[in-house]
């Protein structure tokens, strides 16, 4: 202003002897009274030598400079004293001088009335800091320095300190001068011009401190001085200090911070806003991505990196969990799918939230969803779990405040087992964002979970499952002490096999249920099965009664969950056959054989080909004294006393044999075969007869189990019945079994069950591949014939895929594994195992006649089905009823008679 000249501020660091109030008073207040009364003011006046600026400004038709100086808080500069001077205020300016003085206002007071502090800078920041953390604290501001920095005197211990606002980041201020052409034209071409920003971010400063009150300490009643609360948030590590600032509108308080980024002016600083609250940080977080879709100002033009995150409205379903995957993942059951179905199982994430430690959920669930056709995506939701009454497991009415129950995510989070995701500010986030924000802020007030300092006990488990049958086995009697054990199903194998932990054991065992057998792998309802345990028993708590274990360490028995038998369940829904192996001893074989009837009656799935005829020959099987009898013919003799047999009067053999008559075998192409058959010679050829099941083989130099007698001729018989029946049969509609390869590559592997070409009478029969090997020019695998017994070496041509319904889970192997009772008879590879064996062929096979078996008791050769000689075995005592006199006898007659030589 002209002819006026008001005292230098009060530096911050200066030193020497005390100011007295009215000094600082005189010295600081015109600038906030002077900047009060210039809002809305008008300016007239010339330009300075150096550049500046000089004029009249008035506040209505009041004159500023007359104010200031009749306070006393400005002098009248010396060149307005020269005789000369045409200033028409001069006389004006020193008529109210000369009453200042008089009435000593300002800086001419003479009167002190308190001490003030020599430096009004804090002499130690953080003590300084530490005392006031948290208090809200008047202030005057003395500076702008940019949109989120200010200089104020803090009231009333008159401190002058640098404040950053928490929480937000302002540009700062150029060196630029304002040109409004340049804005105007940055306006027209879209372009953001900073200095533009600055200017109207400081003018919402001064708007900001429009609100004024009366203070009696430092000023006349009648000035009015813009003032702040400012409440100290933290500090950085180069001391400078973070507040939040507020002030007053009228008669509500605002966050400078959240006009800041709400007008586009500032934006969000994660770091900074770590010190607010939650729900502040929250507000600050909202408002900035606000700001960025409404392109205010510094975002204007703002375009957010491309992500892989879209949002979800709207999308939720209910379900079950069935598996908590870890500790934000979890698998769902849905209500809508087809229960029991794999296909109703959804993986969910669970949103915003990420887990250090595994937390089993039971319960029903509600959650968000997205699809996407052809591409694998993480699906994020919000998990919810329905209140319980009274802890029966049977969901409540949910409150209004909660409708949809308690987050599961809030729970994690509320007892420190997980943290939150940091995404970045514009990717997509939870609609609970608060919640789960607020859920972590207390348990890492309360240190719980992974924020506490404890170390939490290690818990050791044996693990039977992973070391040698015989170690598992030392380990029946021990947990036979019980009759039943809690125990928590870890893993599930096969829909009848699975992994438990047995906490009051602090073991996991492999535990398979007894007398119940499911489909196999890539067997028809393998899949069903093994989904209908995981909708019911995985990952939660059942009830074991162990009976036996196997040689390979499989603890066989029985499993409840909530008092309902699982292997029942299985059997009833049709999922399951009833194995007779042990089921003597099942105190449960009752109930067991029910739920088979239940489903055999039905035809469900695995029985869904059930024929009571065929499975139970009419007169072929009696019982006597609790014992099966029947009458069967022997296929095939092994060592150690062991021979396979057909039971009389078992019709599958035939309606197999009949079937696989009526199909034409094509032969395989050569974009067919399995790409690592590379050893074949490409000029080979392979002539079969299309309107016969006649087919020529090339020789092989492998040597091939010699047929017996008896076995080649019933095939014989089998034989000319399906030529006849093939030769009456030519006609286009007689079906052919083309080999899949010819849209997907033939590749068996071991333990597929596949049909293959017998090499002594070129039948087609179930076999089961045992192994494999790279013979001279192909492939070459070992196959065991599961309706004969026998088995041999064929190669890749001689197989063909086995259609669904000649599967073992439709149609279980024919030939029965037996081995005499009351007799040790010495293996094949023992001392006289080969003439044992030749004799017991000789008394079963060549008299071609049926025996009578008397099934003592039932056995098993491993834990399945791998080849000859193994799985379940039948213990009997054969009678020829011919020559009246017993197989078994026989054998110790023959015995004995060679050691008395």
């Amino acid at each position: 202003m002209r002819c006026v000249s008001a005292p230098p501020r009060l530096p911050p660091s200066v030193s020497g002897p005390p100011a007295t109030e009215t000094d600082l008073a005189a010295s600081m207040s015109p600038g906030p009274a002077a900047r009060a009364n210039l809002a809305g003011g008008r300016e007239m006046g010339g330009s300075g030598g150096r550049g500046r600026e000089y004029g009249t400004i008035y506040l209505g038709d009041t004159n500023i400079a007359y104010l200031v100086v009749a306070n006393g808080f400005a002098k009248v500069k010396e060149q307005g004293r020269r005789k000369g001077d045409n200033n028409p205020y001069t006389t004006e300016l020193l008529r109210l001088e000369e009453k200042a003085k008089d009435q000593g206002l300002g800086c001419w007071s003479k009167a002190s009335t308190r001490i003030l502090p020599a430096s009004t800078n804090p002499s130690e920041v953080k003590g300084f800091f530490a005392k006031m953390k948290g208090k809200t604290l008047e202030a005057i501001v003395e500076q702008v320095r940019d949109g989120s920095t200010i200089r104020v005197y803090l009231l009333p211990s008159f401190h002058f300190v640098q404040v950053y606002i928490a929480g937000v980041q302002a540009p700062s201020m150029g060196r630029r001068a304002f040109i409004p052409s340049m804005a105007s034209q940055a306006g027209a071409t879209g372009d953001v011009d900073v200095n533009s920003q600055q200017q109207q971010l400081k003018y919402l400063w001064q708007q900001n401190r429009s609100s004024y009150h009366h203070h009696l300490v430092l000023i006349l009643k009648f000035h009015q001085i813009g003032s702040v609360r400012i409440i100290l948030r933290g500090t950085d590590s180069f001391d400078n200090m973070f507040a939040s600032v507020y002030y007053c509108d009228g008669n509500t308080d605002k966050d400078l911070a959240l006009e800041l980024i709400e007008n586009g002016f500032a934006k969000h600083m994660e770091w900074s806003a770590n010190m607010l609250g939650t729900e502040t940080k929250q507000k600050l977080k909202n408002a900035d991505i606000q700001a960025k879709k409404e392109h205010l100002r510094i975002w204007t033009g703002f375009r957010p990196p491309a992500t892989n995150t879209r949002p979800i409205h709207n999308h939720k379903f209910t379900g079950k969990v069935i598996e908590v995957v870890n500790g934000y993942c979890v698998i769902v059951a849905g209500d809508v799918g087809p229960c029991g179905s794999p296909l109703a199982e959804r993986r969910v994430h669970v949103s915003m939230e990420y887990s250090r430690r595994i937390n089993i959920a039971n319960g029903q669930v509600v959650t968000d969803k997205t699809n996407q056709v052809g591409t694998r995506v993480l699906d994020y939701g919000s998990v919810f779990l329905p209140s319980l009454v009274d802890g029966t497991g049977s969901p409540s009415p949910n409150s209004s405040s909660n409708p949809l129950g308690a987050n599961v995510a809030v729970l994690l989070l509320s007892r420190g087992f997980a943290d939150i995701t940091r995404h970045r500010d514009y990717e997509e986030r939870s609609h609970h964002y608060d919640a789960l924000l607020g859920a972590y802020s207390r348990a890492e007030k309360a240190k719980k979970g992974y924020h506490s300092k404890k170390d939490y006990p290690v818990i050791h488990m044996n693990d039977l499952t992973t070391v040698p049958g015989k170690k598992a086995r030392e380990f029946f009697h021990l947990l036979q002490r019980n009759k039943k054990h809690s125990a928590v199903v870890d893993y599930i194998f096969s829909g009848h096999r699975f992994k438990l932990t047995i906490p009051h054991e602090t073991s996991t065992i492999a535990f398979s249920f007894s007398c119940v057998r499911c489909p196999g792998k890539n067997e028809p309802y393998s899949d069903d099965a093994i989904s209908l345990m995981r909708r019911r028993i995985l990952q939660r708590d059942v009830e074991i009664e162990i009976e036996a274990v196997d040689k390979n360490g499989t603890f066989l028995g029985s499993l409840w969950e909530s008092k309902t038998n699982m292997a029942s369940v299985l059997l009833q829904v049709g999922l399951a056959r009833l194995s007779s192996f042990g089921l003597d001893r099942n105190p449960y074989a009752q109930n067991l054989i029910e739920a088979e009837k239940t489903a055999k009656q039905n035809k469900l799935k695995v029985l869904e080909n059930y024929n009571e005829l065929e499975v139970i020959p009419q007169g072929s099987m009696t019982e006597q004294n609790g014992k099966e009898i029947f009458k069967v013919i022997v296929t095939e003799v092994l060592g150690g006393g062991k021979f396979y047999a057909h039971i009389v009067g078992d019709h599958r053999v035939d309606n197999i044999q009949q079937q696989l008559a009526s199909l034409k075998f094509n032969e395989i192409s050569e974009t067919s075969k399995d790409t690592s058959d590379t050893l074949e010679n490409q000029d080979q050829t392979i002539n079969t007869q299309t309107d016969t099941l006649e087919v020529k083989v090339k020789p092989h130099n492998h040597v091939v189990h010699p047929l017996p007698v008896r076995w080649s001729s019933l095939f014989k018989d089998h034989l000319n019945t399906m030529k006849g029946e093939v030769q009456s049969a030519e006609e286009p509609s007689t079906s052919k079994v083309k080999d899949p390869s010819n849209d997907i590559p033939f590749n068996p592997t071991k333990g597929d069950v596949v049909l293959a070409q017998f090499s002594l009478d070129h039948s087609w029969n179930r076999a089961m591949i045992v192994s494999e090997h790279q013979g001279p020019t192909e492939r070459e695998f070992e196959v065991f014939y599961i309706d004969y017994g026998n088995q041999e070496i064929v190669t890749y041509i001689h197989l063909r895929p086995a259609p669904a319904k000649f599967s073992i889970s439709v149609i279980p192997p024919l030939a029965k594994l037996c081995s005499l009772a009351f007799v040790v008879v010495p293996d094949i590879m023992d001392d006289l195992g080969e003439k044992a064996a030749g004799y017991l062929r000789m008394l079963l096979l060549d008299n071609e006649g049926e025996f009578k078996a008397t099934v003592e008791e039932r056995g098993s050769v491993g834990a399945k089905l791998e080849g000859q000689g193994t799985g379940e075995v039948l213990i009997v005592s054969m009678y020829d009823e011919d020559a009246e006199s017993s197989i078994s006898a026989a054998m110790l007659e023959v015995w004995h008679s060679h050691f008395s030589h």
